[in-house]
């Protein structure tokens, strides 16, 4: 009788371990998944994530935005030399000095207009140095060993009874669940970074056509901040990323597999939540706003 009951407490210890298991490697291998993506996101320039969107963005550029730039150019040109003349002593010390000056402005300013895409694009493809150096440096490793974490965690589920077997089941399907939500949200991050990037360089020669006046030129300081901002904002991706791979690897799961489980959730709410400050803080950083 007492041997039927052992019988039956194994069966309902090896199904819980089993589903424990289960829980355990789909929410290490989403992690993993998602880490180790995160370096080769970041690392890209804007043609090279999504060459379709860059080809749109540059024909939307070029056929819509630029003749609205020179319009734009037209009447900043026209209002600076009004402003230098008329500073003058309204036109009465006059020099040829001032023309030169202005027709040097002038080819800047439009210079600058039909080349606004190589421009911004250059400041990707240097952040993109920056990303891959600093993954260099980083060379963390975010990925966590599932073979020998799981194995560990076996030796310590065999002391257990069903009861804390069945809480640490829910515990799995729980921290399980949450993974798979914030590795949605790094997507929506990391995606959402690209977009904006996209939106950012479509209007690129608007802004860049007021960089020839001082009154007007704010506008195009402005935006060239927030154009550095973005190149910038991997590489604080990549910080966080290095922080992280710090905080898995020093993690202990032999002591207390419930602690371990939920220490890694946390550190993984906490790279989340990380990553979607990057932009705020590297627009603070170049003061863009």
């Amino acid at each position: 009788m007492f041997d039927l009951f052992e019988q039956i407490e194994e069966a309902i210890k090896e199904l819980l371990t089993t589903f424990i298991k289960s829980n355990l490697t789909t929410m290490f291998t989403d992690v993993n998944e998602k880490t180790s993506s995160i370096a080769s996101q970041v690392g890209q320039t804007p043609q090279g994530w999504n060459g379709g969107i860059f080809n749109m963005i540059n024909n939307l550029s070029d056929s819509v935005i630029i003749p609205i730039a020179g319009l734009i150019i037209t009447f900043v040109l026209c209002y600076e030399l009004i402003s230098m003349i008329t500073e003058k002593n309204n036109m009465h010390d006059l020099d040829t000095w001032m023309f030169f000056k202005w027709f040097f402005k002038s080819w800047i300013a439009v210079y600058l207009v039909t080349h606004t895409f190589d421009i911004t694009m250059a400041v990707f493809d240097v952040g993109q140095h920056i990303v891959n150096a600093a993954a260099g440096v980083i060379g963390g490793q975010t990925n966590i060993d599932i073979a020998s974490t799981i194995a560990t965690m076996e030796s310590s589920m065999t002391t257990m009874e069903i009861g804390e077997l069945l809480q640490l089941a829910l515990e799995t399907m729980l921290v399980s669940m949450c993974m798979k939500i914030i590795s949605i949200l790094i997507t929506v991050i990391l995606y959402g970074r690209m977009i904006e990037i996209y939106l950012y360089t479509s209007v690129a020669p608007v802004p860049f056509a007021t960089m020839a006046n001082r009154e007007w030129g704010s506008i195009g300081t402005n935006y060239t901040r927030g154009l550095l901002a973005l190149g910038f904002q991997g590489f604080f991706i990549m910080v966080c990323v290095g922080i992280y791979s710090v905080l898995v690897n020093s993690m202990t799961i032999s002591a207390n597999i419930h602690s371990a489980l939920f220490s890694i959730a946390a550190y993984t709410v906490v790279l989340c939540f990380a990553l979607f400050k990057t932009g705020s803080l590297s627009k603070a950083v170049f003061n863009a706003h």
